[in-house]
């Protein structure tokens, strides 16, 4: 198949990348991304020398723009990965993140629509359902759990699924959904809680920590994740919604501990700060449903794939010293500013 990755370049898109490259090696793959600060090129240096993987600079608003690729190149599957997804950043500026989650991928089917694309897979968060009570541990996520979001962002995730839904409905577009809880692993923007940390703790520098770091995330490692996205691609029911979670909760100030006793760091750097805006307490997601129709579990226990991840930032220190200090930035035109 030929499959189109948008948001290529960002932590989960590129991840993905390089799962198909390395598992489906019948399948072509392009990826397509508008290199927006998130968006580091150098991310794929080892991807684009693959002669089955193809860049694409373009931003998934330009209407132009996509048509002329998907007129090209005739894909068989769309795997929509591209997103603003930093909720502080959403809080400071809802706009952007209104035009890229929700037009962008209403630009997208369109085009997948207007050249007969077979698959269309959207990637959303378990953001779109809220949050969770501390004291009810029994509660979790399901696909029918109501929206009730709480940030401009997973306001604007949300959107997009319910336009995905509609046109499902009003056109019988080919499409599917999964909502992921928060990923980890290599590659993720160092503006994220795990990296972030990591960064800092190596640096000495202070860590910040919103509130107390009570709020409990469900993490899930990217690969798992991955794995999860490419069998509903393949194998999930048109229109349905899958749910995607790693079983493994965690509160924050756990988790920055965790880290500063593995790098032998002291907790005296984690600083408290004032909370974010509308803070959500808990997220715990129900995986039964890929798990019964699908045969997905997560694979990697959060023990086991934070070890993975500290020793990766150790191994990759210019990758994401160079995102720090900026020059990440210049990566596309070293590569591409003389073709």
């Amino acid at each position: 198949m030929k499959i189109l990755v948008t948001g290529c370049a960002g932590f989960i898109g590129a991840n993905h990348i390089y799962y198909l490259l390395d598992n489906c090696k019948d399948d072509e793959v392009v990826g397509f991304d508008a290199l927006t600060y998130a968006g580091n090129l150098e991310t794929l240096e080892t991807a684009i020398k693959s002669p089955r993987f193809r860049f694409v600079k373009g931003d998934i608003t330009d209407r132009e723009t996509v048509e002329k690729l998907f007129e090209k190149e005739r894909f068989d599957v769309v795997i929509n990965f591209a997103a603003e997804s930093h909720v502080d950043r959403s809080i400071e500026d809802p706009s952007v993140f209104l035009r890229t989650n929700i037009l962008g991928t209403q630009t997208l089917m369109d085009a997948a629509r207007k050249y007969e694309v077979p698959r269309f897979h959207q990637v959303s968060t378990d953001e779109v359902y809220g949050d969770l009570p501390l004291d009810r541990p029994d509660l979790m996520f399901t696909e029918t759990t109501p929206i009730h979001t709480s940030s401009p962002y997973s306001a604007s995730k949300a959107s997009a699924d319910l336009l995905v839904q509609a046109y499902c409905r009003t056109y019988g577009f080919p499409a599917t959904i999964s909502r992921c809880s928060n990923n980890y692993g290599p590659y993720q923007f160092p503006e994220k809680l795990i990296p972030l940390m990591i960064a800092n703790a190596l640096a000495d520098k202070p860590l910040p920590v919103y509130g107390e770091g009570l709020n409990v995330r469900d993490w899930l490692y990217v690969e798992d994740h991955c794995i999860a996205v490419d069998k509903v691609m393949r194998h999930g029911k048109i229109g349905e919604v899958y749910n995607i979670g790693g079983h493994n909760e965690m509160r924050n100030i756990d988790i920055v501990k965790l880290i500063l006793e593995k790098l032998g760091k002291p907790e005296s750097l984690i600083t408290f700060v004032t909370d974010r805006k509308g803070h959500d307490m808990r997220y715990a997601i129900d995986p039964t449903k890929i798990s019964e129709e699908l045969g997905w579990l997560p694979s990697t226990a959060f023990a086991d794939g934070i070890v993975k991840t500290i020793d990766w930032y150790l191994a990759n220190k210019p990758w994401w010293e160079r995102i720090i200090s900026g020059e990440y930035a210049k990566y596309y035109e070293q590569m591409y500013g003389s073709r």
